[in-house]
Formats: C-alpha cells, sequence, structure tokens
C-alpha cells in the first residue's frame, strides 16, 4: 500500500480515491490508533465537515467506521477544520476528524484527523494509522457488539462556541473598520460574517451561499478577482479571503492589491512583539515564504525559523519551541495561543485588530514587506517523484542556482495533495524569475509528462 496521508491528511477525488470504503477503513484504524485502550468508557470522537456534496456520503462512512470501533461521535455538521479542533480540545476527545480538500476543486475531498487537543498527527502516527488500515484489510479486527457499539450525537451550537472563542481573543475591537469577505460558499459562510460583526466591523460577505457544488469556484483564497473587485466597489478598508475550510486567510487592501500571507504574518509579529507576546521575538515560516519577508524580519530585530512546507511542520516547530505565531505564505497562520492549527477566521480578526489600533491602513502595514518577485508554476506530472528528481532537472536547477547567485532563488518540490511539482523562483525582476522558472517547469514536464 502507498502513503495515505499527504501534507496535510488524506486526499483524493470523491468517490473514486476517496472511496466510502477507504473513510470507513481510516476511521477505524485512526480509532484504533487515536484512542486509548485502558480507559473505563468509550474514546469519543468529533466530525465536522465543509458544504461539498460528497462530504455527506464519507461523513455516514466515517461515522459508521468510528462507532464500529466502539468510539462515540459528536457530529458537528458544517464548520470550519480550526471549529472542529477547537472542538475536539474542549470535548475532550480522543480524536477529531474533519472531512475537507480545502482549497481543492469540488470534485476532491479529504480526511484531515486531530489527536487528543486538537493537534495535527506527526508523521509517525500517520505511519502507523496506515498501517493499521492495511492490517484491517487483510485480517479481521474484534469488533464491539451490542452495547459496545459507539452511539452519535449532533452537536447544534458548536458555530456559536467557536465564534465566542474567537472573540474573546482579539485585543481591538474592529469598530469603523469595513470589511468584504469571500467565504469561499465553503465552511466560513456562516461563522466569518458573524464573528467580524460581533467584533465590530462592518461585513459585506460575497460568495457565502454554499449549495454543496459551488465551493472555491472562481471564489475565495485561491481566486481574489471578485474580492479585489467588491472591495473597490463598496469603498471598503480591506477584504479577506477564506478557502474552502477557512484554515487559510489572505487579504485585500482597500486599492484592490492582494496582501498574502507572509506579509500578514509580518504585520501579526510586529504587533505581538510590541505587545511582548512575540516569544523569544521569532517567527515560524516555511521554505516557500518570500525572502522579502526575511528581509524584513532581519530589519525588525525578529528571528525566522524556516520549516518543510505545511503548516502541520510549521505547528510542529512552534509546540517544540514553544514559538507563538507561524505560518505560510499561502495564508495559514497559526497562533497556539489560542488555536492548535492554522485558523482563518482568527487571522482575519487580528489582523483587522491591528488596523484598528494602529489605524493605519493595510496597505501601510503591509508594506514592512518588500516582495521579491516571486513566479510559482505549478506542473502537472505522470509520477512526482521522477519529475522532481530526474537529473536533467536537478541540472537545471543547479545552473539557475548559479545564474542568481545571491539575488534569488530556487524552490523546486512535489505537492503533497495533487499529481503536480511546483516550481518556484524567485529574482531580482519579474522578467528572470519567469524565464528561470520557465526552464525548469519545462524539464519537469519532460521527465514525465502526463499521461
Amino acid at each position: 500500500m502507498g502513503r495515505l496521508f499527504g501534507t496535510d491528511g488524506v486526499r483524493g477525488r470523491a468517490n473514486v480515491d476517496l472511496t466510502p470504503e477507504l473513510a470507513l477503513a481510516v476511521a477505524v484504524a485512526a480509532a484504533h490508533t487515536l484512542a486509548e485502550s485502558d480507559r473505563s468508557h468509550p474514546p469519543l470522537a468529533v466530525v465536522g465537515r465543509d458544504p461539498r456534496a460528497s462530504g455527506e456520503m464519507l461523513e455516514a462512512a466515517v461515522v459508521a467506521g468510528l462507532t464500529s470501533a466502539g468510539a462515540n461521535v459528536v457530529r458537528v455538521g458544517v464548520l470550519p477544520t480550526p471549529a472542529v479542533a477547537y472542538l475536539t480540545a474542549e470535548a475532550k476527545a480522543d480524536l477529531g476528524v474533519m472531512l475537507s480538500a480545502s482549497h481543492n476543486p469540488m470534485p476532491d475531498n479529504g480526511i484531515k484527523l486531530f489527536a487528543a487537543g486538537g493537534h495535527k498527527l506527526p508523521d509517525d502516527i500517520e505511519i502507523q494509522i496506515e498501517g493499521a488500515v492495511e492490517a484491517n484489510a487483510t485480517t479481521a479486527w474484534d469488533r464491539p457488539v451490542g452495547a459496545g457499539i459507539g452511539r452519535v450525537h449532533d452537536l447544534l451550537d458548536g458555530a456559536d462556541h467557536y465564534v465566542q472563542h474567537l472573540i474573546g481573543t482579539v485585543p481591538h475591537r474592529l469598530d469603523g473598520i469595513k470589511v468584504v469577505v469571500d467565504c469561499a460558499n465553503g465552511a466560513a459562510a456562516d461563522v466569518a460574517p458573524v464573528a467580524y460583526r460581533e467584533a465590530g466591523a462592518e461585513v459585506i460577505a460575497i460568495n457565502a451561499e454554499p449549495d454543496g457544488l459551488n465551493i472555491n469556484d472562481e471564489c475565495g483564497s485561491n481566486h481574489t478577482d471578485a474580492l479585489r473587485a467588491a472591495v473597490v466597489e463598496h469603498g471598503a478598508h480591506l477584504g479577506i479571503a477564506h478557502d474552502g475550510d477557512a484554515d487559510r486567510c489572505v487579504a485585500v487592501n482597500a486599492d484592490g492589491d492582494e496582501v498574502d500571507g507572509d506579509q500578514i504574518m509580518a504585520i501579526l509579529a510586529l504587533a505581538m512583539r510590541d505587545a511582548g507576546t512575540l516569544t523569544e521575538d521569532t517567527l515560524v515560516a516555511t521554505v516557500m515564504s518570500n525572502l522579502g519577508l526575511r528581509l524584513a524580519m532581519s530589519a525588525e530585530g525578529i528571528r525566522l525559523i524556516e520549516t518543510k512546507v505545511g503548516d502541520r511542520y510549521v505547528l510542529e516547530e512552534l509546540r517544540a519551541s514553544g514559538l507563538a505565531l507561524g505560518g505560510e505564505q499561502s495564508g495559514h497562520i497559526v497562533m497556539p495561543a489560542y488555536a492548535t492549527t492554522g485558523d482563518g477566521v482568527l487571522t482575519g480578526l487580528h489582523l483587522m485588530s491591528r488596523m484598528a489600533a494602529t489605524g493605519r491602513s493595510l496597505a501601510e502595514l503591509a508594506a514592512v514587506v518588500n516582495r521579491l518577485p516571486q513566479v510559482l508554476i505549478n506542473v502537472p506530472v505522470g509520477d512526482r517523484t521522477v519529475g522532481a528528481g530526474a537529473p536533467a532537472v536537478l541540472a537545471e536547477v543547479e545552473r539557475a542556482e548559479a545564474e542568481l547567485g545571491e539575488t534569488g532563488r530556487v524552490l523546486l518540490r512535489p505537492s503533497g495533495t495533487e499529481p503536480l511539482v511546483r516550481v518556484m523562483v524567485e529574482a531580482a525582476t519579474q522578467q528572470v524569475a519567469q524565464e528561470v522558472a520557465e526552464r525548469i517547469a519545462a524539464e519537469v514536464r519532460a521527465a514525465s509528462p502526463t499521461a
């Protein structure tokens, strides 16, 4: 069996790659791996989903798997991923399950797992779960019967608990701020507008009518054109875009210019440093963050620690070092004092709070980061490993690095969730970055063409 888990859970095309049978098997394996076997009462699991149509089918399979393994289930319905993590911790559950493919298109879906406390799983636990899936497929496991079978309960006010938690974290109210929020027709549709309004902002919500089929459809954090236009049209101070499961936040300033995760991290890092809450004056980011962030943080006396790509690795470093802020350029921002995972709505609240507290526009605050031109090309491939590791590809990368010297960099990595190789190049000019990236991308395509 190949690896089930990518950089953010199990993901694939719903009912093709990610079938109900696989979802049930993963749920059983997760219950066996994450639930404590010596407890005097049945293990407890929290299950949530985004509004994808396939989530209804996969939720039924996951709940069946968990209860067949003897776990009681609290079903929380459509909520953001960070809300499920929060409720897993609040309920003192043994595990949490979120059904979502995040920013991916609607036909995809995924299974994200949380351990007790609402924490994402380290690699070794994922490997154990994969092993249990394989073992259970070939060997009958002991099934509980009668009263040993798990029960299912619905939590109807989970969103209210989550919103009140978020509001309680805001250091400065948002009165006077007008914001357009793009909910990606996803899990943020009900939660984000309410949270921002209750914190004091005037809110205009767009793409907030999920129908199960329109999630991430030309909207949300990966498609900000509609948000940019709406911010300018309504004369808003900013716009905020979430992805399908609302663990991301990117922003748009009053002029309609995008403010990415790197800039948001810099704004929050300075706010926390000024408040004395930025532990060791240190920020954690991934290798994908722009060189401009590194230079800006250095100029401000803030240390930057780099991790592999994926907010789980940011989280691991934050927990291991006891640090207070980290994230990704894509808009996954983690604030461990308030959340166990990336939380887009929490990020939006704290970003606007900084604006309200300083009286400065988002454009002014974001100007602390002078982003170097960056080009990212996602190259479809037949085999991610071959596409990223072929000798001709590596030779072209080496040539590019010598050419760029200290004025840029190259990052080549296979996607953890899609049949893609990501080619990222930073350079002194946009033209140079584009040319170098296209050269490398051509070699990747040649090394591993799609069928």
